[in-house]
């Protein structure tokens, strides 16, 4: 049998910040802050950012990786929709990911942010679909990490 052109994944990662979690759900809703520690990056340059944040809003990001990335001069597109906005609390998305002219996965995200006596821990639990040619579910989880990375360094 050959490898299966579909494969559904669940992960889930923790963090915790010194930060209430007021101040870690603006880094996800003001586009500005959001724009630094979620689109912009040395692999690859940033082409547009759109973040339309409400229920039922939109944000799109589109991509031209760099040369010395795992896709040298592709493009990428991630776009997707605020399913749920609950302020301070949760967030939750439903986006498609393409690469150059192919779709290569769909996911459904919650951040959920919870107060605690030190700041906030944040749950992000991703569930995906990957296609052909995503890298899978390991490139996902691994670039999530670098993202909540990122976040942390945002917040400081």
């Amino acid at each position: 049998m050959s490898d299966p052109s579909v494969v559904h994944n669940t992960f889930v990662l923790e963090r915790s910040y010194p930060k209430p979690p007021e101040r870690v759900f603006a880094a996800f809703a003001d586009p500005q802050i959001k724009q630094r520690w979620f689109a912009e990056s040395r692999s690859h340059d940033l082409e547009a950012f759109h973040q339309d944040f409400r229920v039922g809003g939109v944000e799109r990001m589109e991509y031209r990786f760099k040369e010395d990335s795992p896709f040298p001069g592709a493009a990428l597109i991630n776009e997707g929709r605020y399913l749920d906005i609950v302020p301070g609390r949760r967030i939750v998305t439903a986006s498609a990911m393409d690469l150059g002219d192919r779709r290569i996965s769909a996911s459904l995200v919650t951040f959920e942010f919870l107060r605690t006596e030190k700041g906030t821990d944040l749950i992000c639990t991703h569930q995906g679909t990957f296609f052909e040619g995503s890298g899978g579910p390991e490139m996902r989880e691994q670039g999530w990490q670098t993202l909540l990375d990122r976040l942390e360094k945002e917040l400081a």
